[in-house]
């Protein structure tokens, strides 16, 4: 076919920017030159080796190669109900208010796709992650952006929300602990949350795969509400268990939003793979000496960007969670991506900048957490080579 459209759904979202930010840098690293990746959250650590052994375990049992349940093994929704009862003190019904996710990214599209007609809105975290806005557009719906600022500790400010027109709003997103910022949230905020949904009639859902990331305990807001309530709460084995790769990710909440989700869901996937379900369940069982020692890794590697940014001359907050540093740059500076750019030229190191995740972040650089001592060391001496 000879000058083939787009549909429409696709148009004016462009590539995601990490995507064409890999591509700057293998075009670099083709010419002889190694680039420091601070940017992306993808963890180096290997899962627990239990889960692994009982990977390779379940590869050889009869059936693992077979096609599986959209709604994954039922033994993986009562580990899931079973993690949120140890963890988050949140009862949930395995077979009615639980499903399993080819990862929590898949989900934000689905939720989008089952929730959303033409004409309906959202309400965007500014800054937040850019899935929600994309996923979004692609169902159809129109973006409404809310402004998380550092002064009010990247809280919405619900008394500008309440004076916006609502009347189309159908979903509101929410990331506690905040990605990028770090910004841990609270039942309180939870609470207001769900007051604020519940009146106006709006979908809430959180995102909350950094939940045991540098984080006093875990919290869910499905804690907060009733089953009644229009709140769905998205979770991931990628962070909190080093599983990026293998996809499970999981949608829990009020069970006739998720029975709308699985419609569409049933249509566009065939199941996971047994063995990667047989982990997953492995790895739910895991206990607070797992996550005791992965924080031991992130708070080091924590300490030592605290260092690289005081080297920058940028400001930043050191009560946050996640894998990730939200750092600001220098007033001295024009804006995050051109010092971004500078740090990628002139360093050969990337961090991105703050404003791809909405325009309050253009004051801002963000540092992931997933490389090792040597890499931060590399920094720390390529940047004190030119001073």
């Amino acid at each position: 076919m000879n000058n083939v459209v787009s549909a429409r759904r696709i148009r004016g979202i462009g590539e995601y920017y990490f995507s064409k930010k890999l591509q700057q840098i293998d075009a670099i690293r083709k010419q002889g030159m190694e680039v420091l990746n601070l940017g992306i959250g993808s963890p180096d650590l290997p899962p627990h080796p239990s889960v692994i052994a009982e990977f390779n375990s379940a590869i050889l049992e009869n059936g693992a190669h077979q096609y599986q349940s959209y709604k994954g093994l039922p033994e993986l929704r009562s580990a899931i109900a079973n993690w949120y009862q140890r963890f988050f003190d949140c009862q949930l019904d395995p077979d009615r208010e639980v499903l399993p996710l080819i990862g929590s990214k898949e989900g934000i599209t689905h939720i989008c796709m089952s929730l959303l007609d033409d004409g309906d809105s959202v309400l965007i975290p500014n800054p937040g992650y850019p899935a929600y806005e994309t996923a979004s557009k692609m169902a159809g719906a129109d973006i409404i952006h809310y402004d998380l600022k550092e002064e009010n500790q990247y809280q919405p400010d619900f008394d500008v929300l309440e004076e916006m027109d609502l009347t189309s709003v159908k979903i509101m997103w929410v990331n506690y602990p905040h990605m990028p910022t770090g910004s841990s949230g609270s039942h309180e905020l939870f609470d207001k949350l769900i007051r604020f949904t519940r009146k106006n009639n709006i979908v809430l859902i959180n995102d909350n795969p950094y939940a045991f990331i540098l984080t006093d305990r875990p919290m869910s807001i499905l804690s907060a509400c009733s089953p009644d309530d229009h709140v769905l709460e998205l979770n991931s084995l990628s962070k909190s268990h080093n599983m990026a790769g293998w996809r499970v990710g999981m949608l829990v909440g009020n069970q006739g939003l998720l029975e709308t989700v699985l419609t569409f869901k049933s249509q566009v996937d065939s199941g996971q793979f047994k063995p990667m379900l047989k982990a997953a369940i492995k790895a739910l069982t895991l206990d607070e000496s797992w996550f005791g020692a992965l924080n031991e890794v992130y708070l080091s590697r924590k300490h030592m960007v605290y260092k690289i940014l005081d080297n920058l001359n940028c400001s930043y907050c050191t009560n946050s969670s996640g894998m990730f540093v939200w750092g600001k740059i220098p007033d001295t500076e024009v804006d995050a991506e051109h010092f971004s750019d500078m740090l990628l030229e002139e360093h050969k190191i990337f961090v991105p900048p703050g404003s791809i995740f909405g325009s309050n972040g253009k004051r801002y650089i963000r540092f992931s957490l997933c490389s090792p001592e040597s890499v931060w060391n590399e920094t720390l001496n390529r940047l004190n080579e030119t001073r």
